[in-house]
């Protein structure tokens, strides 16, 4: 977001609710759905949002 110059006031507007902006800020799983909502308001890539990390 902070790239971007996008608030969360645009996002709520992409259509990405309070809710799920609390779980994105704070590491708790989000639905493909959402990804896409948030690709599509960042322009951008699944890839440059999230990252994957293999569990021990």
């Amino acid at each position: 977001m902070e790239k971007k110059q996008i608030s969360q006031y645009e996002l709520l507007r992409s259509g990405i609710d309070n809710k799920t902006l609390h779980h994105i800020k704070n590491g708790y799983h989000i639905t493909t759905g959402t990804l896409e909502k948030l690709c599509t308001a960042l322009k951008c890539r699944p890839n440059d949002v999230i990252t994957f990390v293999k569990e021990k």
